[in-house]
């Protein structure tokens, strides 16, 4: 069974970008089958430059990518929503769970930092997702 995991931050520009593709590489890697998504409760105009370049030298195709302003039906055909510092608001959706990842250095102070962390936590959901 596909699952749908989304991911949003304040800008949908870094962190919810980087948990988005990373996810979805380990999940490849595990043979899980799984979309993810990213998007921000205010996004910016472009994807934050450092995870760009990053996310591209590692073969990601980000072409044509932007942050864009989550929505209800974002959220609605989500298994899963992880935040990062930001609340859904209006579009938040009984019934569908909701992690806080609150904890997540930001991409601002140190990329490899807030990967780590994204990661670290990503092994924990992965898990879950591969459970039947």
């Amino acid at each position: 069974m596909e699952r749908n995991i989304l991911f949003v931050c304040l800008h949908g520009a870094a962190k919810s970008v980087l948990a988005a593709a990373d996810c979805r590489r380990v999940a490849a890697e595990r043979g899980l089958a799984i979309r993810t998504a990213s998007a921000g409760t205010e996004p910016d105009p472009e994807l934050a430059p450092s995870v760009h370049r990053t996310l591209t030298e590692e073969g990601a195709d980000l072409a044509g990518q932007k942050p864009r302003r989550v929505s209800r039906a974002d959220v609605a055909g989500a298994w899963r929503v992880v935040t990062f510092g930001c609340d859904l608001g209006e579009v938040a959706v009984p019934g569908v769970p909701v992690e806080r990842w609150e904890d997540i250095p930001a991409v601002s102070d140190g990329l490899p930092a807030a990967r780590k962390a994204i990661r670290a936590r990503l092994e924990r959901l992965l898990e879950e997702v591969a459970k039947p």
